[in-house]
């Protein structure tokens, strides 16, 4: 597998390594995917019971566009 990282990239995974928090590139990326991962489901999960909450609540009668402006009110003022 091959990955193109950014310059800046590069020289914080070095950065990490000097301070011997990691003894190579490899390990720096497979913790920063085991921590993408959790934090990944952490969001998915949140959302989804976003999700439930919204269909288990009750319904509303006003309208998308009704939704949108009082929003739009509410953040202007």
């Amino acid at each position: 597998m091959n990955v193109s990282l950014t310059e800046k990239q590069e020289k914080y995974i070095a950065s990490q390594i000097e301070t011997g928090d990691y003894q190579n590139a490899s390990e720096l990326v497979r913790d920063a995917l085991r921590l993408h991962q959790i934090y990944r489901n952490r969001i998915i999960g949140e959302l989804r019971g976003e999700i439930v909450k919204g269909w288990d609540g009750p319904v509303s009668k006003m309208s998308v566009e009704d939704i949108i402006t009082k929003k739009r009110k509410e953040h202007e003022g």
